[in-house]
């Protein structure tokens, strides 16, 4: 691509400009696949998302809301970044935190995931 500036603009997406060169490639677009959790947090995961769905019908319905919001990320299945899930985890236990000793055991489950994920 000699002679000047190209402009190159694909539909509702990207838009690239390209200054001169030559052998220009593109838009490299890798798509990291998310890494498998180890069975340990699966597993502790998948207690704390029955222990949170029997809190959610013990909650008021703002706070449902709110653990409806989160739970998705929780999914041991679930492909999201670490930063959501560990946003999803505090938030669940921030409502946990509210209903006192009916709490307790979300709050715990969430602090062994927190440190099985080597966040804590």
């Amino acid at each position: 691509m000699s002679g000047g500036d190209q402009h190159y603009y694909f539909g509702g997406g990207d838009h690239v400009t390209m200054h001169g060169g030559s052998g220009n490639v593109g838009i490299d677009k890798r798509v990291t696949p998310a890494q498998e959790l180890p069975p340990d947090v699966q597993e502790a995961l998948r207690a704390l998302l029955v222990l949170a769905q029997e809190l959610r019908a013990q909650v008021p319905p703002a706070s449902a809301d709110a653990l409806d919001v989160a739970l998705p990320a929780l999914r041991a299945e679930s492909d999201v970044p670490p930063p959501e899930r560990h946003r999803a985890l505090l938030a669940v236990a921030g409502i946990a935190a509210t209903v006192g000793t009916l709490g307790t055991p979300i709050v715990q489950a969430v602090n062994h995931i927190l440190e099985l994920m080597g966040a804590k």
